[in-house]
């Protein structure tokens, strides 16, 4: 991938031309993007690209490095057929173009982060996803209802000890979620109960061992669920806004 980034081709081009010399300013270029990597820069940043739902995004240190479990978030929405979605805390964007490109819906999406944002907004037009951007906390600035409210928000303990990949290089405010990890769900859950319509849903991505602490915020809410991701882990929660 790093080589094929240093000579700006295709990978497949590097196997159907596997015995051409590397030109002097290919050495120069693959050389910088491995110092890069050894030094702990994740490929993602080195590259400026990750693909996400079988679409590319482009990445920097302003936005967390999409995951494919996700994607499961993304299942999630789906089933709900939701026409007007909320995506807070969107990063790069990853979750609301793909909910816009994959339903035809209305997606509003917030950041604190105006860095984020401006990713996020080259992400959307670079794929025709008709996005609307927000900058605010959560989403404070936001009136009205929604089908639909997704997140993935900042769920790690700051006490946590995390790789060198992720800990030097990707946002702080993208990883952290307080002292339990749990700081973020505790202000998100009342915002959603403001803004959903009833029978609206709620879909979050949380950490491996937060469905329980989770589950516990979401008292009055129905149709409260866990969703384990291919590991058998707990990925995401959903739940229903009481009719």
């Amino acid at each position: 991938m790093l080589l094929a980034h240093a000579i700006g081709c295709e990978r497949s081009w590097l196997y159907a031309h596997s015995t051409e010399e590397l030109r002097e300013v290919w050495w120069i270029h693959y050389g910088r993007y491995l110092h890069e990597r050894l030094n702990g820069k994740p490929t993602q940043y080195i590259t400026g690209r990750q693909e996400f739902y079988g679409r590319e995004f482009r990445v920097t240190h302003d936005v967390l490095i999409p995951r494919p479990e996700t994607e499961h978030l993304i299942e999630a929405a789906l089933k709900t057929g939701a026409r007007k979605t909320l995506d807070v805390g969107t990063g790069s964007g990853a979750i609301a173009v793909t909910l816009a490109l994959e339903t035809g819906a209305l997606v509003i999406a917030t950041d604190i982060s105006t860095s984020a944002l401006k990713v996020a907004k080259e992400n959307a037009s670079r794929l025709g996803a008709g996005v609307e951007f927000v900058a605010c906390d959560l989403a404070n600035a936001l009136t009205g209802s929604f089908d639909l409210i997704v997140s993935n928000p900042p769920y790690v303990p700051s006490t946590e000890a995390l790789p060198r990949e992720v800990r030097d290089f990707e946002p702080d405010a993208a990883l952290y979620g307080g002292e339990d990890g749990l700081a973020i769900y505790r202000r998100l859950i009342p915002e959603a109960e403001r803004l959903l319509k009833p029978g609206g849903w709620l879909i979050m991505e949380i950490a491996y061992q937060g469905g329980d602490a989770v589950s516990a915020m979401l008292t009055g809410w129905s149709e409260v669920g866990v969703i384990p991701d291919l590991a058998g882990l707990p990925r995401v929660i959903r739940a229903q806004r009481s009719r």
